[in-house]
């Protein structure tokens, strides 16, 4: 007769959501038992069955204590099988449109049976920390990918995406400046926007369209157009950037080829800026270094107050003495008299 039963999981060590459940019950008897009651969690009654029980497409809540015994109950043995699982929230996802500037909260959210490794991917580079919009900038749009992984478990992996765009109507910024053979000038409009603006050159007053441009390439929502001109005259020229969102016009006055002007370029305005930078650091220097000058001088004439305070009360002292000695030795002479 059979003295032991015995319940094995011929599935592998680590089970997920998806899986199959293979369970095989024995028992030591001779002839061994051909049939047995398997009891899964959640069910009072048995299930009879031959010596395997096969669960398909497992789900979390098959996480319990199996059994199995011999048909008339007599003899038992159960184990505890843990179906893992892993759960990703990404808010928001999908495909996400933007107004540069704007701010926009992003999170993502992991349920599961361990705990989970988190980690983004912008562009297929993988981010130091996970991404926070306060202000979006042209440069935030791309494609964010929120994955997560159970180490224990293989193939348990969970990712979700965004695809963020971000979105300015044109911004202009024209700059000039004379050439090295100063035989012509270069006028350059700076222009930020997406999508990416259209940039059309005319010459205000005539009218006329300039074609002959060079472009730079266009990144993170930023590229500039140029032209180089050598103008007989004064001249106005008038950049215009156009999107689906807005269009933009900005003009600029540009003096004769023989004629001195001041040249507006964005290394000279860094330059300045830097000036203006190291002159502040320097008044703040001379400033705090006369501060501490003036501390100085304060104690110092303190200690000396109190130095010349203290010797006045040492002579007046001293002068004290004397008088009094001076007044015992008059008594003492007249009592001899």
């Amino acid at each position: 007769p059979t003295e032991k039963v015995t319940i094995q999981v011929l599935s592998q060590s680590t089970i997920k959501e998806g899986d199959n459940i293979t369970l095989k019950c024995s028992g030591n008897g001779n002839p061994p038992p051909q049939e047995f009651l398997f009891f899964i969690p959640g069910e009072t009654e048995g299930i009879r069955s031959s010596d395997t029980y096969v669960m398909a497409d497992v789900r979390r809540n098959a996480t319990g204590e199996y059994k199995c015994s011999l048909t008339d109950k007599s003899m038992m043995d159960s184990t505890t099988i843990t179906v893992h699982y892993l759960d990703l929230q990404l808010i928001p996802s999908g495909e996400v449109t933007k107004q540069i500037g704007e701010a926009l909260p992003v999170s993502c959210t992991i349920s599961s049976s361990r705990n989970a490794t988190v980690f983004w991917i912008k562009d297929n580079t993988r981010m130091q920390t996970s991404p926070s919009f306060s202000s979006l900038q042209y440069q935030d749009a791309g494609n964010y990918i929120c994955e997560t992984t159970l180490q224990e478990v293989e193939g348990l992996k969970k990712r979700k995406t965004l695809k963020l765009i971000v979105e300015g109507k044109p911004q202009i910024k024209m700059t000039k400046k004379t050439n090295v053979n100063k035989m012509s000038k270069t006028i350059v409009c700076h222009v930020e926007g997406f999508p990416k603006p259209a940039v059309q050159w005319t010459v205000t007053g005539s009218g006329s369209i300039i074609n002959k441009t060079e472009e730079t390439k266009y990144v993170n929502g930023k590229f500039s157009s140029k032209i180089i001109i050598a103008p007989e005259e004064n001249v106005t020229l008038t950049c215009i950037a156009e999107n689906e969102l807005e269009r933009t016009v900005t003009s600029l006055n540009v003096s004769a080829i023989n004629i001195p002007e001041y040249d507006e370029t964005e290394d000279r305005n860094d330059d300045n800026s830097e000036k203006v930078n190291d002159q502040a650091k320097l008044i703040v220097g001379i400033v705090v270094g006369l501060l501490l000058a003036a501390l100085v001088a304060g104690v110092v004439y303190w200690l000396y107050v109190k130095k010349s305070k203290t010797a006045s009360k040492h002579v007046d002292k001293d002068l004290g003495n004397i008088e009094e000695n001076k007044k015992l030795e008059e008594n003492n002479h007249k009592s001899e008299t």
